[in-house]
């Protein structure tokens, strides 16, 4: 057996479809491929009832829209809701925008989608959809429930210098040179792991504590630039500002401090903000990315596209980078609204003389069409999953274009 056929034989389908034909061909394509395992439901009420049995596993749904009783969208909102974890294929002869929001609708209620199948399914489409769930998701690092802390638990955790780095590398398309990181933080927690930022954020901002995560990063991140740098990697490090920090208008001076004292030349520092940080305390924020850009930062516009302002802040503010939104990447080679969004971003970007980065690049196909379109940078799982300090370095040796 083939590698496609020795994973399709592990795994545990469910159909969800209330015409009978319709699950048969399924069922008959997913045991021709060698599924082993196949359950089969008429509407979501009774997919629901399958899941529910504690002696049931279910590794892949494939799931009609329109059904009677418990359509699919609201048996796929039901499932978000109950935690279940199972990854969906959407299979259904509506119209390719209304599937296009419902996939949209679908990773919004915490479900991994690994596709969506214009009917009649073939098992082609199928295949290529089932060969996502092999391939390292982005929801796999994120917690179904973060845990809850007070603030004085962080605090404790700043001072045990739990707080560290992890770097996922930016590179470019046309030669998969490597030519930014992104440091992004996490939480060693003695008892709870690895806890990412969700935990934490939200409290420290809300708290105004987060300058004290955003100078720690920046700390371990111009360490660790400087190292690599001299190392002869001529790579940038991109570290997140809150909107909360953009208020202050002695932030700018305070940044440079920190990136000076660690014997970094700003230069190689990329700041990211999103657009809705630059809109919030809007004259402080202005003064202050402006004066970091004069002092020879980078500035990155991050998850461009998922705003109302994204080309008012382009407007306003001198970026350097471009950050497409994963969501638009993700779903570009199959969506014609999110393809119409990229192409445009990436002209936008091109026109404006910036670096266009695309987020959320997962696999090979998501790789050349980006390439096919002339993005200069990419970051995602298919290049690789933020990595701590120790494995990042390992990363940077072993590295190489290997497609």
């Amino acid at each position: 057996m083939d590698d496609t056929t020795t994973m399709i034989a592990g795994l545990r389908f469910l159909i969800v479809e209330d015409h009978g034909f319709q699950r048969w061909a399924i069922r008959h394509m997913l045991e021709e491929l060698g599924a082993g395992n196949v359950l089969e439901a008429g509407d979501g009420r009774a997919a629901l009832a399958i899941l529910r049995d504690p002696h049931a596993r279910v590794d892949i749904i494939i799931s009609d829209l329109d059904m009677p009783g418990m359509d699919g969208m609201e048996f796929i909102r039901h499932a978000g809701a109950e935690g279940i974890a199972v990854s969906f294929i959407l299979a259904s002869a509506l119209d390719r925008a209304l599937i296009s929001s419902v996939e949209t609708m679908t990773t919004a209620y915490g479900i991994d989608l690994l596709g969506a199948i214009k009917k009649p399914v073939t098992a082609n489409a199928l295949v290529a959809a089932i060969r996502r769930y092999s391939l390292p998701r982005p929801h796999i690092e994120r917690q179904p429930a973060a845990p809850i802390f007070t603030l004085a638990e962080i605090a404790q955790g700043f001072a045990n210098r739990e707080f560290e780095s992890y770097f996922q590398p930016k590179v470019e398309l046309a030669t998969g040179a490597i030519k930014g990181v992104e440091a992004l933080a996490r939480w060693r927690h003695p008892q709870k792991g690895v806890v990412s930022p969700g935990a934490f954020i939200k409290l420290l901002e809300d708290s105004g504590h987060i300058d004290g995560l955003t100078m720690a990063m920046l700390d371990m991140s111009a360490i660790c630039c400087r190292t690599w740098r001299e190392g002869g990697l001529d790579a940038t490090v991109s570290v997140n500002l809150s909107h909360k920090s953009l208020a202050d208008v002695a932030f700018a001076d305070r940044v440079t401090e920190r990136v000076l004292a660690q014997n970094l030349d700003p230069r190689h520092v990329v700041l990211e903000v999103t657009e809705s940080a630059a809109t919030t305390h809007l004259g402080t924020a202005l003064e202050n990315l402006s004066r970091l850009r004069m002092r020879g930062f980078g500035l990155a516009i991050d998850d461009y596209g998922t705003g109302y302002s994204s080309m008012q802040q382009l407007s306003r503010i001198a970026f350097t980078e471009l950050k497409i939104d994963q969501s638009f990447v993700r779903s570009a080679s199959t969506q014609k609204s999110s393809r119409v969004i990229l192409e445009s971003s990436l002209e936008m970007a091109k026109r404006l003389n910036i670096l266009a980065v695309a987020e959320g690049v997962e696999t090979r196909p998501d790789w050349d069409l980006l390439v096919s379109l002339g993005c200069d940078l990419g970051q995602g799982y298919f290049v690789a999953a933020p990595m701590e300090t120790g494995a990042f370095f390992h990363w940077l040796k072993t590295w190489k274009l290997s497609i």
